[in-house]
């Protein structure tokens, strides 16, 4: 499970279980009726029917702010319902009335803000109004055996107040976080995409920069060799002879840039993967020897840096990456250690990883890449010194 699918769980559970808290408080006025005789069943009926529907009718509403919709017909079904609950049930903010706040507080979810204070105004409203109408029709709240106006319609007026004040503002602010991280994770695979994008232009360019002069050539002189081929056979041949050596060292370079054997500069490839981890929100700290790095060294890191970010860019869900290069007379370490775990088996190193171990291993190297019992993913690559050809 990734990290937005979590995400959206945990948020929509926060959101569900405000429709649990209404069930488990009418559930109790319910049993406490029934045990004080109190009892209407021509009230409870109904109600608890149509409580069943709005229940159904509200997670669909819910869904739909999660995807950043908002589901009018639902929301105005659920309103209907919640409304017909609270005025067949009593209206006791702290039984069938809370119906109408769990309804408040999702209907208030992906609106403009003035929508949703205007809304809040109108259900504080609604909501006293029916309260007041069934204490004032002889119902009794169930803190207020006596059905005492004088107190029952001030507390539902607080009551309500501070429902209506706090229920939409804190709803909005969740499924407002679930949005930024939503977002925050489509800027990283915007910014991993770019990454891909960008390597496979450099790698157009490498292969413009090696072959294309040779190929041209080859052209030309492949060209003039036919023409000469009646005329001047000896210049043909010379010709051809060139044309022989020309693919060879085109094919040679080509495999160099296939393989990755040309030279990449170290200290420019951390800063390039410093600016690009830190575009995608990654912090990254370089930690570096103040020595010169033995000869043949750069080459063969700069690759497993490129490597390593390219994975952390693209599989993980990353929020730090320490790059850590030091050596000895003997040999040379290359630590890389981020904070998201890449979602393959440890065992699986995948193709890109593969290459690199292969690469490593033919100038005497080693390459490890593993996630950590703490939730991190280290690639460590170790080269034994003096690099061989």
């Amino acid at each position: 499970m990734d990290s937005i699918t979590r995400a959206r769980r945990l948020c929509r559970w926060v959101l569900i279980s405000l429709l649990g808290l209404v069930w488990f408080t009418l559930s109790l006025q319910i049993v406490t009726e029934i045990g004080l005789g109190r009892a209407q069943w021509w009230r409870l009926g109904p109600a608890l029917a149509a409580v069943i529907v709005f229940s159904r009718s509200y997670l669909r509403v819910l869904d739909a702010a999660l995807e950043s919709r908002y589901a009018t017909k639902d929301v105005v079904v659920a309103g209907a319902l919640a409304v017909f609950a609270a005025s067949i049930g009593g209206g006791d903010p702290v039984g069938w009335g809370l119906v109408l706040m769990a309804w408040l507080s999702v209907a208030t979810v992906g609106i403009p803000l003035w929508r949703a204070v205007l809304i809040s105004v109108g259900t504080y409203v609604v909501a006293v109004g029916i309260g007041a109408a069934n204490v004032l029709g002889g119902y009794r709240l169930l803190f207020d055996g006596q059905a005492d106006p004088v107190v029952s319609i001030p507390f539902m007026v607080v009551i309500y107040g501070i429902m209506c004040a706090s229920f939409p503002p804190s709803n909005r602010i969740w499924v407002w976080i679930y949005r930024l991280a939503v977002q925050a994770h489509e800027g990283r695979e915007a910014h991993a995409r770019l990454a891909v994008a960008e390597e496979r232009l450099r790698f157009a360019r490498d292969l413009h920069d090696l072959v294309g002069h040779q190929l041209s050539a080859i052209a030309v002189k492949t060209e003039l060799a036919v023409r000469l081929s009646d005329a001047d056979t000896s210049a043909a041949r010379a010709e051809m002879t060139e044309v022989n050596a020309l693919t060879r060292k085109a094919l040679r370079e080509l495999r160099q840039a296939v393989r990755g054997y040309r030279e990449l500069d170290l200290p420019a490839e951390l800063e390039s993967v410093r600016g690009v981890l830190e575009a995608a929100g990654v912090r990254c700290e370089l930690r570096l020897p103040h020595r010169d790095l033995p000869a043949g060294v750069g080459p063969v890191f700069a690759y497993a840096v490129r490597e390593a970010v390219t994975n952390v860019l693209k599989h993980s869900s990353a929020t730090f990456c320490d790059i850590t290069l030091r050596f000895t007379t003997e040999e040379a370490a290359l630590l890389v250690r981020n904070d998201g775990v890449v979602r393959r088996q440890a065992a699986d190193l995948g193709s890109g990883l593969s290459g690199l171990g292969e690469r490593l291993a033919a100038v005497g190297g080693e390459l490890r890449a593993h996630p950590t019992a703490d939730g991190h993913f280290v690639l460590d690559a170790v080269v034994s010194l003096p690099i061989r050809g």
